[in-house]
């Protein structure tokens, strides 16, 4: 019975959701080499997923603010 009851707890706690953490909190800081990885639109026609990484520097002559497209589409830090 204990063991039936460890399974259903199990499962149960399989299904809800992880926490966020640090969402919001921006990206981690680095040094001016640091890159940083983010999932981006893919080639059109395409369904595979592009990742692109590039230094904060990098994103900021795309227009893009790291910090703020961490939370969504960020995937490491090199």
């Amino acid at each position: 019975m204990a063991h039936q009851l460890f399974v259903v707890a199990l499962s149960l706690s399989a299904a809800l959701p992880l926490p966020a953490g640090n969402a919001g909190a921006g990206a981690p800081e680095g040094t001016p080499e640091t890159r940083y990885c983010l999932r981006v639109d893919p080639v059109i026609g395409s369904r595979i997923e592009t990742i692109q990484c590039r230094t904060r520097e990098g994103w900021a002559e795309l227009d893009v603010n790291v910090d703020q497209e961490w939370a969504a589409n960020g995937v490491r830090v090199i």
